[in-house]
């Protein structure tokens, strides 16, 4: 039932949308050595969800996707899923939305910083948002955040970032 809605989806919006067209044409050969064990998405928009998820899956980045609609639910599944250093399922990576009900990325960058030095040691937050103002791009720089990349998020900005930030997972040593 899921390949189904997929390949409907696929083929109903593949031509009207050049985004979702990129994504559909993928080839699903792994290029990586190592998969990074957990993503954590933290968006609001189930479409960017989607794309996202479906990037990370047909480029084998990893077979783990969190989805988080908002800081505080990203917060909570750090918590479940980050209880001890090196946990399997806590993810390596966790792409960040700007601008989200309930708790806004800045805000939940706020709280992160707060973590135990063990739930937070291993992970890369990069933002990933519709919003370059030069103030947001500023504010996410004193936060430490690794990335600040604008959507839609692509292969090859994908492919970039995990080269900097995940070398052994580009077979770089």
């Amino acid at each position: 039932m899921k390949v189904e809605l997929s390949a409907s989806l696929e083929q109903a919006s593949a031509p009207f949308n050049p985004f979702i067209t990129q994504y559909l044409t993928l080839k699903t050969q792994p290029f990586y050595v190592q998969k990074l064990s957990c993503v954590l998405l933290v968006d609001d928009d189930q479409t960017t969800n989607y794309l996202t998820r479906l990037l990370l899956t047909r480029l084998h980045i990893t077979d783990k996707v969190l989805v988080a609609h908002n800081g505080r639910e990203a917060l909570a599944l750090l918590a479940e899923h980050c209880h001890a250093p090196n946990a399997p399922s806590c993810p390596a990576l966790i792409l960040l939305d700007v601008n989200m009900p309930v708790m806004n990325g800045f805000e939940f960058l706020g709280a992160y910083a707060q973590l135990p030095e063990t739930q937070r040691q291993a992970i890369v937050v990069v933002m990933l948002t519709t919003s370059l103002h030069p103030q947001d791009v500023e504010r996410a720089r004193h936060l430490q955040v690794a990335a600040f990349l604008s959507k839609p998020l692509t292969s090859q900005h994908l492919t970039d970032m995990l080269g900097q930030h995940f070398p052994a997972s580009m077979g770089i040593q």
